[in-house]
């Protein structure tokens, strides 16, 4: 089943002038010429970012996209128009944010923090600002002092709302914060308590534990946090890559991952990092 807004392995079927066809369960589509991967052949199977383009078709591209679907990201507004804003996400085609799903009315430039889905009656791919509503309604699984993502949501009277692994919200109190945050800034923090209501307190940094393990924690969770369990960093990743993903220095990231791949955790790959399948 092809996954829309996702990444996907496909064979190639077909060379035209045009690029490559891939074929799928639900019928070929085109990755055009200017991404055809070096070296590709009829028969090879390669990874690909599956969209819409801007006549409704699907298409397949090697880019990267800024967020894939079911996931959160801050995305900027590039331009305004009649259906809502159109968020740019790293692809040639843009993101919507339709009018409904808009918290307040947006504005080109600004940065958005959005939630990535597949909308079922239209089956194409939009952001909603409203993201708080997508996050998990389930009990978060996590104890004290634990390693956690920390995405940064939106500056509140007490602290900024914030988004911890990717499915639960949590709150960073002002007075532990000791620089300017950014909507969207993913760093590494811990788990501070979880409140009665269920509610989740965090810190940014470690608590407790060395550089290495908290690193460690952190690239495991954020592994985990990925449905198919792949991060596209790795030892050949630009830093400002890693600090943008991860909150981390490079070298720091190096090391989590020497540590993760002794434990037998993760497969290495010059750009990619996964879960290994004992995992």
């Amino acid at each position: 089943m092809l996954q829309l807004g996702d990444f996907n392995d496909l064979e190639i079927a077909r060379e035209v002038s045009i690029g490559l066809y891939l074929t799928s369960d639900d019928g070929d589509l085109l990755l055009p010429e200017k991404y055809r991967p070096v070296g590709a052949h009829v028969g090879d199977v390669i990874r690909v970012f599956v969209y819409r383009d801007s006549e409704d078709r699907l298409i397949a591209t090697n880019l990267e996209p800024l967020a894939v679907v079911n996931s959160f990201a801050a995305l900027t507004v590039r331009d305004i128009g009649a259906p809502g804003a159109f968020l740019d996400w790293g692809l040639e085609k843009d993101l919507l944010l339709p009018h409904a799903n808009q918290r307040q009315a947006a504005r080109t430039g600004d940065r958005v923090l959005v939630y990535v889905y597949l909308d079922d009656a239209t089956d194409r791919l939009v952001a909603s600002a409203k993201w708080q509503q997508f996050l998990s309604p389930e009990p978060f699984v996590g104890a004290a002092g634990e390693a956690v993502q920390v995405l940064i949501g939106e500056e509140t009277p007490l602290g900024y709302s914030v988004i911890v692994n990717g499915t639960h919200a949590g709150l960073l109190y002002s007075n532990e914060v000791f620089r300017p945050l950014r909507v969207g800034e993913v760093l590494p923090g811990h788990l501070r308590q979880i409140r009665p209501d269920g509610k989740l307190d965090v810190r940014l940094g470690q608590a407790g534990y060395d550089e290495v393990e908290t690193a460690s924690r952190l690239v495991l969770a954020a592994l985990r946090a990925r449905p198919d369990g792949r991060l596209p960093l790795g030892d050949k990743s630009l830093a400002d890559d890693v600090y943008r993903r991860l909150g981390m220095s490079k070298k720091v990231f190096k090391k989590a991952l020497g540590s993760l791949y002794k434990q037998g955790v993760v497969v290495l790959g010059p750009e990619e990092t996964r879960l290994a399948i004992s995992e």
